[in-house]
């Protein structure tokens, strides 16, 4: 089965224009049950490993300054080895993290806080190397990097253990979202008025319910691309479609090069599900759905927009799109953000996510 196609074009293109946007995310790291120790391959990771070195460098600059021009200069100078040794720190543990999350947890925490104690040593190496330091502090400047690495790990460890609740969290959310017992109901009643007259049709909206009670109920993996989620969204508004007939008008605006950009399961398909719900359903006329993706260079964006019945505001409690909000959060770093509009009878979810 095929979605229906809008007669005449849905521009969207300015509803983000003048309006601030109700909601904007810029987020953290991959959803994962088995959760990496060394995930310090991200944006957000580096920014902020980067700044809690610098800040204790910071505060340790401040010990035997006289004023603030002194302890500028003393935090410069020791910017120039400590930053480039937590910057090799950081490259050491991406380019080495699939051998050492083959290790065991004691392993993994011997390797990362001995790399932390080379990263010290280089630094100590590179200012002693300017002439910066009368007396080289060899065991010191290992020993702080082996504290700071050990502090660093800790809130990796402490963020790869919350993964698993969150993920089970979010998956519950999901499995409520797309098993709801009236939307269940409602499709298997389209199927069996359909059985005598339509055959074919009755048995391709039972596949295409199959088909997304096996996404829903499959192991849960950390990503998937855009283009499986398309398809998913397509088979839950084949549904829709038999049940809403004319109702439901929808216009997908797809590029092709968008489709290999990452997502975590099933986040595409409540999206589409909130527009039915809240724009589709509570209309007599029906709503109209627009559904795009678009790439521009290193970026990938998505837009779901539905009408909305005349007077309504932003529908509803927003429980879908918070747990979509959490899990894009969950997956994308600083790369990502999430928005929400409402203008002139169209809201729109827009998805910024990195290719």
């Amino acid at each position: 089965m095929k979605p229906a196609t809008v007669s005449q074009n849905f521009d969207d293109s300015t509803l983000h224009g003048g309006l601030t946007p109700s909601d904007a995310l810029v987020a953290a790291s991959p959803l994962t049950p088995g959760a990496s120790l060394f995930d310090a391959c991200h944006v957000g990771v580096v920014l902020r490993v980067v700044l809690l070195v610098q800040a204790v460098a910071g505060v340790g600059a401040m010990f035997g300054t006289s004023d603030p021009l002194d302890w500028l200069l003393r935090f410069s100078l020791l910017t120039g080895g400590v930053l480039p040794a937590t910057l090799a720190w950081l490259i050491a543990v991406c380019a080495f993290k699939a051998r050492l999350n083959r290790l065991q947890v004691p392993g993994q925490w011997l390797a990362g806080t001995v790399l932390g104690a080379a990263a010290g040593l280089y630094a100590c190496g590179l200012l002693a190397l300017m002439g910066m330091l009368p007396i080289a502090p060899w065991w010191a400047s290992g020993a702080a990097g082996v504290l700071l690495s050990a502090l660093v790990l800790a809130g990796l460890f402490w963020r790869a253990k919350a993964r698993t609740p969150a993920a089970t969290a979010a998956r519950l959310a999901e499995l409520q979202s797309r098993i709801r017992p009236h939307f269940l109901f409602n499709t298997l009643n389209s199927a069996i008025a359909l059985v005598r007259a339509e055959p074919a049709r009755a048995e391709a909206v039972l596949e295409d319910l199959s088909e997304l009670f096996r996404s829903a109920l499959a192991d849960p993996a950390e990503s998937v691309t855009l283009a499986q989620e398309i398809l998913l969204a397509q088979r839950y508004l084949d549904i829709e479609q038999v049940r809403f007939g004319d109702r439901l008008r929808v216009q997908w605006n797809l590029d092709p090069g968008a489709d290999t950009a990452r997502l975590p399961p099933l986040l595409l398909q409540p999206l589409v599900e909130n527009a039915v719900l809240h724009g589709v359903e509570p209309s007599a006329s029906g709503a109209r759905i627009l559904i795009s993706t678009s790439r521009h260079g290193s970026t990938v964006v998505i837009k779901v927009t539905n009408s909305t019945p005349a007077g309504s505001g932003r529908p509803g409690h927003g429980l879908a799109l918070a747990n979509v909000r959490e899990r894009l959060f969950l997956l994308h770093d600083v790369q990502a953000q999430f928005r929400t509009a409402c203008k002139n009878g169209l809201f729109q979810v827009r998805l910024e996510i990195p290719l």
